[in-house]
């Protein structure tokens, strides 16, 4: 099914990935429809209209999805079950599948690791008792991660030996959890894959990352060329994942480069921080690309548009510097909208082609 454009797009969640949706649609012709529960979300500034509603109200829900042709999502923290009653009123893409996958660090991991992905050695612990179950069994170093609801490091304990485990199941608040075995690795970096109805896939030029207290820091493309060989692996793996979903829309995967071969970390069932840089610095971006495959028009090129690209966030008071980073006038920054500036919140990025 195609959508023209013209057509009304709705996308559930009113961040920056969806400020960032929206305007790509925009260019494309399409107008977008906000959902979010908050009053003055990043998205709605930029989009035809804006709807208020919670993320589990399926009446709400329900009647968001009367008003629109197609939807979307750009936040997986959110209720998955109540998003049937969305479905049932219009396309709703990526598929609801792939959330609750992503949403359960368990599911998520058995998922990939049942398609032949190699993630990290993991057990599940949802009792004190498990936990240390679990560490004898992993081993340690490790880290302990809520199996929902958490993202750039949040709802994580760090266990360096038997005796912190009692501490990091406080951190987590007793929450039903995972235990990862800690990965040697030597560099992070992620798969940005793109799946139209019809099977067509795109897979962007890889950025190797660099994260600060679990948040992305600064994404370089194209990644060192002694990742390559893992970077082909990854790319087989994700493709894999995206037909076993029947996926329409973006998806990301992350890894980390180990002496065994690409290790992968999490996936993302939506547009993803690391690939901020395609606005400028692909042909076509990961924005525009996922608005094109859930409108079921053909997905775009991908090339780079320059022979090397960075992406840096700006985190908190970091954004204060916009007329310090737009002195270099080869710096292509992006601000969200956003109020305050605490630390740790993304309140924008700089993007900059090296030539």
């Amino acid at each position: 099914m195609t959508i023209a454009p013209g057509s009304t797009i709705g996308i559930v969640g009113g961040g920056q990935l969806g400020r960032m949706l929206a305007i790509a649609a925009a260019q494309l012709g399409y107008k977008c429809h906000i959902y979010a529960p908050d009053e003055a979300p990043p998205a709605a500034e930029v989009s035809a209209l804006f709807t208020r509603g919670a993320w589990d109200d399926e009446a709400a829900l329900a009647r968001f999805g009367r008003s629109v042709d197609v939807a979307t999502y750009e936040f997986e923290n959110i209720a998955a079950g109540p998003l049937t009653a969305l479905s049932a009123e219009a396309p709703l893409y990526p598929p609801r599948r792939a959330l609750e996958i992503a949403q359960d660090r368990v599911a998520e991991k058995s998922f990939v690791r049942d398609l032949g992905g190699r993630p990290p050695v993991f057990a599940e612990v949802s009792t004190r008792a498990e936990l240390d179950a679990a560490v004898a069994a992993v081993g340690v170093p490790a880290v302990l991660k809520t199996r929902r609801f958490g993202y750039d490091g949040k709802g994580q304990a760090r266990i360096m030996t038997p005796a912190d485990a009692e501490a990091a199941w406080e951190a987590v608040q007793s929450a039903p959890s995972i235990l990862e075995a800690f990965v040697d690795f030597s560099a992070e970096f992620s798969i940005l894959l793109c799946r139209g109805a019809d099977g067509e896939t795109v897979t962007w030029p890889v950025p190797r990352n660099s994260h600060d207290g679990g948040i992305l820091a600064r994404s370089e493309v194209p990644a060192p060329a002694e990742l390559r060989p893992q970077i082909a692996e990854a790319e087989a793996l994700a493709r894999t994942v995206a037909d076993a979903l029947d996926y329409v829309g973006l998806l990301t995967l992350e890894f980390f480069a180990t002496s065994q071969g690409p290790m992968f970390n999490e996936m993302a069932p939506r547009v993803h921080n690391s690939g901020h840089w395609t606005i400028e610095g692909a042909l076509t971006s990961q924005f525009e690309n996922h608005i094109r495959a859930i409108c079921g028009i053909p997905l775009g090129a991908v090339d780079l548009t320059a022979p090397r690209v960075e992406m840096w966030n700006l985190l908190g008071d970091d954004a204060g510097r916009w007329c310090e980073i737009l002195a270099d006038r080869t710096a292509h920054l992006h601000l969200y909208g956003k109020g305050e500036g605490r630390p740790g919140r993304k309140m924008g990025h700089v993007t900059r082609l090296v030539r």
